[in-house]
């Protein structure tokens, strides 16, 4: 092995070493419970609400809008299922679309068995959904509509604020599960004006387990985990002080360094153009409203499983798609809903690249890449040699 890149941010982020300073206080000295009325309790109570104060003011909301949670699923089900239920009288129509994080859609899943009906948007060939055809899915009964900010496999930004509008001009719910959103592109929750906002720490460069989910003050919501009262008695479960301060922590940083995205969108760029003159070589999503780094490509007569591997002995770290389901040997939902025949689908691989990434890195992926992909079409019996 050469060299090491890792180019799956998309599926989660190492922990930068100022998060991890900022941490270590309340693992080591201020370790009291946050419910605890004695002085190690109001520090760490201290401590989660400066944190809340922090990441309110890095997405432009009030601090009592912000509601921590476990991760960016847990906020998801929170949001979809609380407010779902919560508005149940005024109606049980929900509208979302087709290439959904599982989060999403399976939350989806679990009201319609509770006899909520789901509407489940097309998209185009890039991934976008307009807010015209939003607008033509509304009833009467609708009450929540849920649509990503941007899309965990092929990276499409949603146009949030214009669907937020038409919803809001309707009367229904807006929810946007902005996980891959938050820390890479600016995202002003005022000027979204959505109700609903759901983020997850380990995206951004905090520690997986701590998540947090915007509730516009005024909605009504029910509650999905009940326990002692914290978070305002909406959220319950003792809360984790260390890594809440790390998710504030990675916020504020990632906020300040958005200018690099410049940087990270020329690198995104140069692997889509170089990739794209392999033969049989295909780009999934489009060229513009593309989160900065993402690149979702794929190739003909290969599998994306045997692709990772190979990359993977070459120390290039990639993904297939969601991580969440990356196990799973089924071909993207998000890709099958763009349109791209099953055979194409499994031949796709996505890179995800983070301000930590180098233009050596980029080198050294298109100096593996092509030669791997020949290999694995040599071997193959769909490929014409000829």
């Amino acid at each position: 092995m050469d060299r090491f890149v890792y180019a799956d941010n998309a599926a989660t982020t190492s922990v930068l070493p100022e998060v991890m300073e900022s941490m270590l206080p309340y693992l080591k000295e201020f370790y009291g419970n946050p419910s605890s009325l004695h002085r190690k309790g109001r520090e760490a109570k201290r401590a989660i609400d400066d944190a809340r104060m922090r990441i309110a003011e890095a997405l432009n909301c009030k601090a009592n809008e912000i509601y921590f949670t476990s991760c960016g699923s847990e906020a998801d089900n929170w949001a979809i299922k609380g407010a779902a239920k919560a508005r149940a009288d005024k109606g049980k129509h929900i509208i979302t679309t087709k290439i959904e994080h599982h989060a999403v859609l399976h939350a989806m899943r679990s009201l319609e068995k509770e006899g909520f009906e789901v509407t489940y948007l097309d998209v185009d060939n890039t991934g976008y959904v307009s807010p015209e055809r939003v607008e033509k899915a509304l009833r009467p009964d609708t009450t929540l509509v849920c649509i990503m900010y941007a899309n965990n496999e092929i990276g499409t930004i949603e146009p949030i604020a214009e669907i937020a509008k038409v919803v809001k001009a309707h009367g229904a719910l807006m929810f946007t599960d902005a996980v891959q959103a938050v820390g890479h592109i600016p995202v002003n929750i005022s000027e979204l004006g959505v109700d609903l906002l759901a983020f997850s720490g380990h995206k951004f460069h905090a520690p997986k387990g701590v998540g947090a989910l915007y509730i516009r003050n005024g909605v009504r919501i029910e509650t999905l985990i009940d326990g002692g009262g914290q978070e305002r008695s909406r959220r319950g479960g003792t809360e984790n002080v260390a890594e809440i301060v790390g998710m504030a922590t990675a916020l504020d940083l990632a906020v300040s360094r958005l200018d690099e995205m410049e940087r990270v969108e020329k690198m995104r760029d140069r692997l889509i153009d170089e990739i794209l003159k392999i033969p049989n070589s295909f780009l999934n999503g489009g060229r513009t409203r593309r989160l900065p780094g993402n690149v979702n490509v794929g190739f003909e007569f290969i599998e994306g499983e045997s692709l990772l591997l190979m990359l993977d002995m070459a120390g290039i770290c990639a993904s297939t798609g969601s991580a969440c389901s990356s196990a799973s040997l089924e071909p993207s939902h998000v890709l099958l809903s763009v349109g791209l025949p099953v055979e194409k689908a499994h031949g796709s691989l996505r890179l995800s690249l983070s301000p930590e990434n180098t233009a050596a890195d980029i080198d050294y992926i298109l100096e593996k890449l092509p030669p791997i992909v020949q290999r694995l079409r040599d071997m193959s019996p769909l490929y014409n040699k000829g």
